[in-house]
């Protein structure tokens, strides 16, 4: 018999729309993909050739369950260089990518019953990760007009002697916006709860920068890793920044549940952080021209974005004026005219009548893709 808790775990709907695109392309059909968040750049040579070495010179046995300790003083000089924050190797722990970060993360704090803060629309699998580790989530609204961003006073409303943390995410997956120092410090000012950043999209910044909640407050934990940065999604490769009172729970926790991260992935993290900066330079600057086209085609179609994306490679556009049923016209426009686009209820009810589009494509396909979704539209 399935588990209650398994039961309770919710759908990855842009997966789904996923899975329906792929079916499509094994009929013969040309789709473009604009659902899922992967870079279409290939990984860096820089960090595929340490690799390479890494396995010429056998990297390949267990490391310690916390990481390589090269690497994890590699990942403390790049938050002190980029940030002006101070963190130690032990405070660091490496993972087989992000999601087994943020799981262990809760696991580390929750007790059966505890409660973590989220904003509705989020990332839609942050939910069963609080599941996962026995806790609750409670909701708080956001709103488009503000970059779906936390009002303090509304964070304030949702504390009781169970909030144990308060989630953030910026460059935010799906609205693409960045918090600003002043948003940071209204969250970090509640030092009665852990903060959870998630910052795995720190570093696709097109307009001033993104800040870590470290620069704010010490009380927090931080989910980062090369997926999106270094175009290395299929590597596995995560990280997770914790107070340092943490460090040896969170490497039995690590012990028990993943040994440790691959060893010769673990070298060629540490070529991302210190030799990939020209590389990602590049992608980066192709990023935003591709996110200015986005948004000024979407926006000539009659989608409303309230407020400009600046991170991360998503638009997160109000097409309230089009549909009410986001799941419904994703997969009709998926099946329709073979574009692949995330439906907004996806992310929590207050996405509902909002697509996500994702610019982690070539331009060549996303002005096809969007050709074909203005001719739909104009039906």
């Amino acid at each position: 018999m399935i588990s209650k808790r398994a039961s309770k775990f919710t759908s990855f709907i842009v997966m789904d729309v996923m899975a329906k695109a792929e079916e499509l392309e094994r009929q013969g059909e040309d789709v473009i993909h604009m659902e899922v968040g992967e870079p279409d750049f290939p990984t860096p040579k820089v960090i595929t050739r340490a690799a390479n070495k890494a396995l010429s010179n056998n990297k390949t046995r267990y490391t310690h369950a916390l990481g390589l300790l090269e690497l994890r003083q590699a990942i403390c000089d790049f938050y002190l260089k980029e940030y002006g924050v101070g963190i130690t190797p032990d405070q660091v722990m490496i993972s087989t990518g992000t999601s087994p970060a943020l799981l262990f993360a809760m696991l580390a704090i929750l007790d059966h019953g505890d409660e973590v803060i989220i904003s509705n629309p989020r990332y839609p699998c942050y939910q069963n990760f609080i599941l996962a580790a026995g806790g609750k989530m409670k909701e708080v609204k956001t709103y488009p007009e503000e970059g779906f961003q936390y009002r303090p006073k509304d964070i304030k409303k949702k504390l009781s002697p169970r909030t144990k943390a308060i989630l953030i995410n910026s460059p935010s997956n799906p609205t693409g916006i960045v918090m600003t120092e002043e948003q940071l410090q209204s969250v970090a000012q509640f030092d009665k709860q852990y903060i959870i950043s998630d910052e795995i999209y720190h570093g696709l910044v097109y307009k001033d920068r993104a800040h870590s909640i470290l620069e704010f407050t010490d009380k927090a934990f931080v989910i980062n890793g090369f997926s999106k940065l270094y175009a290395m999604t299929g590597w596995r490769l995560g990280y997770c920044i914790f107070p340092a009172e943490f460090s040896k729970v969170m490497q039995r926790i690590h012990q028990n549940f993943m040994i440790s991260a691959n060893g010769f992935i673990q070298w060629a993290g540490i070529a991302a952080l210190t030799k990939a900066q020209k590389d990602v330079a590049k992608m980066v600057k192709i990023y935003d021209e591709r996110r200015k086209y986005m948004l000024a085609r979407l926006t000539d179609m009659g989608f409303v974005i309230h407020v400009e994306p600046t991170g991360a490679f998503y638009v997160f556009a109000d097409a309230r004026r089009f549909c009410t049923d986001s799941y419904k016209e994703a997969f009709r426009i998926t099946e329709e005219v073979k574009v692949g686009v995330s439906p907004g209820i996806d992310f929590g009810s207050g996405g509902e009548g909002f697509l996500r589009f994702s610019y982690a494509t070539s331009m060549e396909n996303i002005k096809e893709g969007l050709d074909r979704l203005e001719r739909y539209l104009s039906k």
